[in-house]
């Protein structure tokens, strides 16, 4: 065999052993499938782009966001998208409080705070039942406490007493009928029951007639004066009465589930310390407050002595019939951003990571979690970073998150290739960027305020920040070029 058909017959095998490694390893990708699979001792859980760290992805592949790879998450690595690590002496600085979620009883008392009204179901409306006019006002004023059958005004009335003086003429006749309907005629009338009584007993038509009040309370309503002329339906006075009187207290949304129609309550007033007086739930009113995520609960509160008076404000003690069983965490540990609920958690390693959880009821100066912690964790109770909305939330931790572990600056650095210039900003080839977990793509940059006298093709140095919805340029200079 010459050398160069010895050479030809090498050439040969090296393809076709080559072909039967590309055959094998085709067969073990088609069998595996295109889930999740490990690396050496490593599993991988998902790929993503460091990016968009929330966007999963079962396979590897090109990211649809930027001009990358996806990046394999390992398990047992740690999430970078959450995990804060912060220096010990900021953290000691930052005033931070730990809490411990642990169980305890929900719903077995709830304090709350209300104001004391009048009974909108104790009303009674004084009106006039025929034309006439105000002959005496009695000296009633709004605000007065007045009995059932109490007089608040004399009027006279002329259908009235012509309607009596008719029904007196017939009761000396003998035809019963006629009697007995014009009698029926005065209660169609309006004519008050004392004054038919009267007017038999005294054989003449009165010439005023007293109006009483149908039931005891306070007076809230007065348009009967001396002297006026009244039509019929025009209003007298109303009436509201003060046994018992109502409660309204603003009860949180979370500790609806706690109470109940019915249930036994306890209230206290300034105005008599030390004195409770007991009570039950009228009503839980259908609607919810917006402003204060609140419910209104009518209280019901005998009052057989007028000691209670509607505008005095007061606490209330709600006890629910049974207690029960939750995790806890102090109320200020819960951060609502209005878009999510979140609480910081502290890590073994002395990390930091917001966990969004699911909020059951209040149980005094406590929440309860339903779901996202676990019994035994330990969460920020106070000093978290003043957060008080989601956008703040993201732009703490980014800040906060660093490579070395200490808190980092919002300013990063990196190097590469401009492959596009236009007027919003430019998109740069660059290396990886460690204190983002970037790896190398290709992504745009606003200009953020610096020079524009680039061009495609120049290698750069740069720095950048986050900015609105994308990133900045801070500085950008050629390579090589002095700082």
């Amino acid at each position: 065999m010459t050398p160069r058909t010895r050479t030809f017959s090498l050439a040969a095998a090296a393809i076709v052993a080559l072909a039967a490694v590309g055959a094998s390893g085709y067969w073990l990708g088609t069998s595996q499938g295109s889930g999740p699979t490990s690396a050496g001792e490593r599993e991988i859980l998902y790929w993503h782009d460091p990016m968009v760290p929330d966007q999963h992805f079962d396979k590897p592949g090109k990211s649809p966001f930027m001009d990358m790879e996806l990046v394999p998450r390992y398990a047992g690595e740690a999430d970078a998208s959450t995990a804060v690590r912060i220096d010990p002496g900021v953290v000691q600085n930052l005033g931070v409080r730990y809490a411990v979620v642990e169980r305890g009883d929900v719903g077995q008392k709830l304090s709350v705070s209300g104001t004391l009204t009048y009974n909108g179901r104790a009303v009674a409306a004084v009106q006039a039942k025929q034309e006439g006019f105000v002959e005496r006002s009695r000296d009633r004023a709004i605000g007065d406490v007045v009995r059932a059958g109490d007089p608040i005004v004399d009027l006279r009335v002329p259908a009235w007493t012509a309607a009596l003086a008719e029904y007196l003429s017939l009761r000396k006749g003998a035809d019963t009928a006629l009697v007995e309907s014009a009698r029926a005629r005065l209660g169609m009338l309006g004519v008050p029951g004392e004054a038919v009584n009267e007017a038999e007993r005294l054989g003449s038509a009165p010439a005023t007639f007293i109006v009483r009040a149908p039931i005891s309370g306070a007076l809230v309503a007065l348009d009967a004066r001396q002297g006026m002329s009244i039509a019929a339906g025009a209003p007298i006075a109303s009436i509201s009465g003060l046994s018992p009187v109502w409660l309204i207290v603003a009860v949180p949304q979370g500790s609806l589930g706690d109470i109940a129609n019915g249930a036994s309550v306890t209230a206290m007033f300034p105005a008599f310390p030390g004195e409770r007086f007991s009570g039950k739930i009228e009503a839980i009113l259908p609607s919810a407050n917006l402003a204060n995520r609140t419910v209104e609960v009518r209280i019901a509160l005998p009052n057989p002595d007028g000691r209670l008076r509607p505008g005095m404000t007061g606490g209330v003690d709600i006890t629910s019939d049974e207690a029960r069983q939750a995790l806890l965490v102090p109320s200020g540990a819960v951060i609502r951003t209005g878009q999510r609920t979140v609480v910081i958690a502290a890590q073994p390693d002395g990390g930091f990571e917001p966990r969004d959880v699911s909020l059951g009821g209040a149980a005094g100066e406590r929440q309860e979690i339903i779901a996202g912690l676990t019994e035994g964790e330990r969460v920020v109770a106070s000093g978290q970073f003043l957060i008080d909305s989601e956008a703040n939330l993201t732009g703490v931790l980014e800040r906060l998150r660093g490579s070395s572990g200490a808190v980092a600056s919002d300013a990063y650095e990196s190097t590469g290739k401009i492959t596009a210039v236009d007027a919003n900003g430019v998109t740069i080839a660059h290396a990886p960027v460690a204190a983002l977990s970037w790896p190398e793509m290709t992504m745009a940059f606003g200009w953020g305020g610096q020079p524009r006298d680039f061009k495609v093709g120049d290698e750069v140095a740069f720095s950048f920040r986050k900015g609105g919805a994308g990133y900045v340029l801070m500085a950008i200079r050629k390579a090589g070029a002095s700082r």
